[in-house]
């Protein structure tokens, strides 16, 4: 199974592939958003938290929060659901996604960084990377700068 794990302090991610189930094996039955301990990984994750945020099985369908399953099934999406891109106006459609529930039939999972460890890893919390775009309200750029409304 790959793990994409991502570092919103840095702006980074990076792709891990792991063969052995035992290491994955405290991922299976949890559920998206559920924190994680990253020392089952390897040594270079010792200490580190990881919340899971999401991930694709073997045929590419994604997960979907809520859906309390470990398997796929079919939903009927309208406008502003997640995995559902609204092609003409008031158009519903019925299609496949699976389930929030870790399990081993999983090609890809996400992942992002609560809480970094004592190690780094490299490519993802040694290089800073810098956003690529800056705010554009008014008072998140008041926030960014720390400055006041006068």
């Amino acid at each position: 199974m790959k793990l994409m794990i991502a570092n919103p302090a840095t702006g980074q991610h990076k792709v891990f592939e792991f063969d052995d189930d035992n290491k994955l094996r405290p991922f299976f039955d949890k559920r998206m958003a559920t924190e994680v301990e990253g020392d089952c990984l390897g040594d270079e994750f010792k200490g580190y938290v990881l919340r899971i945020s999401g991930g694709n099985d073997k045929q590419g369908f994604p997960m979907k929060q809520g859906v309390l399953t470990n398997n796929r099934v079919r939903l009927l999406f309208k406008k502003g659901m997640s995995c559902f891109r609204e092609r003409r106006k008031g158009c519903r459609k019925r299609k496949s996604v699976r389930g929030c529930i870790v399990g081993p039939d999983l090609s890809v999972m996400n992942l992002v960084i609560i809480k970094k460890g004592e190690a780094d890893v490299e490519g993802l919390t040694d290089v800073m990377q810098p956003r690529r775009l800056g705010p554009k309200r008014a008072n998140h750029i008041r926030k960014l700068f720390s400055l006041d409304k006068k």
